[in-house]
């Protein structure tokens, strides 16, 4: 699930979209603070779903919500719903801290082990990621690999065609980035 910011809807350099075109099963809603969406709603309390966001646990202030190991939380007769906030991270804080319907599903925080990859905007912090560098992150660690490689890949090839329309430097015309995630998609059965 992909709550997004209205800032962040028409943003080029937006990378949640990735998510949503690389992942099958899939539900965006746009974030209203008063009057959040009946059908989101509907779907994070939908018995056949264990929902969980994704955030930094240093803005968590309840720390029992935390999850450390999400494969050893899995409820198996469930199926796991990974909540995304897709918007600057002033405006993620704000979503996350202002949206009741948040307050009691648990957080998994990443530790991410390399420096964000996303040239397109800058953040103070190296450790924040993109929200598609975060989604290919869990997914992985949700035992999805493929479906974290698939969005890794694609990931790289929207960075380098973004990249490229914003350079004034000769360009890589091959573009590796894109040829790597069409060969990947040969063989991709998607999640």
């Amino acid at each position: 699930m992909l709550i997004l910011s209205d800032n962040e809807i028409l943003k080029p350099s937006n990378t949640g979209r990735l998510i949503v075109d690389t992942v099958k099963d899939s539900h965006v809603y746009l974030w209203h603070r008063t009057e959040p969406n009946t059908e989101m709603l509907d779907v994070l309390k939908d018995e056949q779903y264990q929902p969980v966001i994704v955030f930094p646990e240093d803005y968590t202030d309840d720390k029992s919500r935390v999850v450390q190991d999400l494969p050893q939380m899995r409820n198996p007769n469930k199926k796991l719903l990974l909540i995304f906030i897709d918007g600057s991270w002033r405006e993620a804080r704000r979503i996350f801290r202002r949206s009741e319907y948040l307050q009691d599903l648990p957080v998994l925080s990443i530790e991410p082990e390399s420096v964000s990859q996303y040239m397109m905007r800058k953040s103070d912090n190296e450790q924040h990621l993109s929200t598609a560098e975060v989604a290919s992150l869990v997914l992985k660690q949700a035992g999805e690999e493929q479906g974290a490689k698939t969005l890794q890949l694609w990931f790289e090839a929207f960075r380098e065609s973004y990249m490229l329309s914003k350079t004034r430097y000769k360009s890589d015309p091959t573009k590796p980035s894109l040829n790597a995630f069409i060969e990947h998609s040969k063989n991709e059965t998607s999640l």
